[in-house]
């Protein structure tokens, strides 16, 4: 019993109520934003615009109705500015990146944890990692419309890494990255979500808080 407990706080990350620290949001932003880059395969220009979307979601989260309220629109909104038709359509159908968090036992949990190990990233820093305090879902709701990002053309049949395949960058000694091409394997853990009930998932064909300091 005592190990399953175990594995079961390994699944997952669980955060006291109340309004996430910059810092813990930061590093949630870019751990999610990470493995959105390699099972989205986003270009580098959107995996910047990911992660300062999915930072300004979480500075944003103070309570439970935060959760999916107003804040979770607007970045799925955001996101669709940001993704092609198909990264998006994907997108909404993995429940660990659509609603990454959820409310469990008065906390937050972050269910990416139930797929990727906490030592597993698959890409460096984006480029506003050292300096983006977010902000950008403060702007006017067509901010990253009016914005340059280039997408991929097609789908092209796999999660990718934005650095050569067998790099172990920011990976324990002894582990490697999943090579480009190959389907991460979910650790078999259940995504609970709480009394925090999503609404469904919106259709989607065509292309397209808080901020700051805490």
């Amino acid at each position: 019993m005592k190990k399953m407990f175990t594995l079961a706080l390994l699944m997952v990350m669980t955060i006291t109520a109340n309004a996430m620290s910059y810092t813990t949001a930061k590093s949630e932003a870019l751990f999610l934003s990470d493995k959105m880059a390699y099972e989205l395969n986003l270009t580098p220009a959107q995996y910047e615009a990911v992660y300062e979307i999915n930072l300004d979601y979480l500075l944003c989260i103070d309570n439970r109705a935060d959760v999916f309220g107003p804040w979770w629109n607007r970045r799925n909104a955001d996101l669709r500015y940001v993704l092609s038709a198909w990264q998006y359509d994907k997108y909404v159908s993995l429940a660990h990146f659509y609603r990454p968090v959820s409310w469990h036992r008065s906390g937050w949990r972050f269910d990416i944890y139930a797929r990727y190990d906490r030592a597993r990233f698959f890409n460096h820093h984006p480029g506003g990692f050292a300096t983006y305090r977010g902000g950008n879902n403060r702007m006017a709701d067509r901010f990253y419309a009016n914005r340059i990002v280039n997408k991929p053309p097609h789908h092209n049949g796999g999660p990718g890494a934005h650095h050569p395949a067998g790099s172990t960058w920011r990976h324990p000694a002894g582990t490697t990255p999943h090579p480009a091409g190959a389907t991460p394997h979910p650790a078999g853990a259940s995504h609970h979500h709480g009394s925090a009930t999503p609404p469904p998932a919106p259709g989607h064909r065509s292309s397209g808080s808080f901020a700051g300091h805490r």
